[in-house]
């Protein structure tokens, strides 16, 4: 019913910038919270930012000052900006909704050189 598409994924210096982009489409409403969150090889999913209906957010502390999450409800898509990446930063970021279930993007892949 809900379909989330990320993109904006990559390869990135120490550093480097990158924007992640997640398109919601399906039967979304822009009231639900969204986030975003990552998973490292061999480590948990973990939660990195998230946006409620109404513009407030919430980050975790190891990206707070660097990273900035935004929403644009007129296209249905979220954003992650990443700045001053660090290798530690590198994971698959998965695009989250909940709508009486979890919803999941594929994950996209950012890969922070030292």
């Amino acid at each position: 019913q809900v379909h989330l598409v990320e993109s904006g994924g990559g390869l990135v210096q120490a550093g480097g910038s990158l924007r992640l982009s997640c398109a919601a489409s399906g039967s979304v409403f822009s009231s639900n919270t969204m986030a975003w969150y990552r998973q490292a090889p061999g480590k948990q999913r973990e939660l990195v930012a998230a946006i409620m209906s109404d513009g407030p957010t919430h980050y975790a502390d190891s990206v707070k000052g660097r990273f900035t999450i935004s929403r644009d409800n007129a296209k249905n898509t979220i954003y992650l900006q990443m700045n001053s990446l660090k290798p530690e930063d590198t994971a698959v970021y998965y695009c989250f909704y909940y709508s009486g279930t979890n919803y999941w993007g594929r994950g996209t892949q950012v890969t922070v050189s030292s």
